[in-house]
């Protein structure tokens, strides 16, 4: 990813790290990457690929090897609310 990126809190009782980046330069977060299962390493990736605020393409990586185990296209939900 490129530069800048930032650690944001999530809304709920549980703190989960979002790392939130702008990966085309608009001025506009397009890439959410967090650690689900706390072990310090992400598993969930999501991407807005045409600008509208929405998701696009989530990636699990459930054994995080490096390769996506799921990938859905088209998922159409909202990033992670942030504080």
């Amino acid at each position: 990813m490129t530069e800048p990126q930032e650690t944001v809190e999530t809304r709920g009782d549980t703190r989960v790290d979002l790392v939130t980046s702008d990966a085309n330069g608009d001025g506009k977060v397009d890439v959410w990457v967090s650690d689900t299962d706390g072990d310090g390493k992400p598993d969930l990736y999501q991407f807005d690929t045409d600008g509208d605020g929405k998701v696009d393409v989530t990636m699990v990586d459930l054994d995080e090897d490096g390769n996506p185990d799921l990938v859905v296209d088209g998922d159409g939900g909202l990033p992670p609310a942030t504080v």
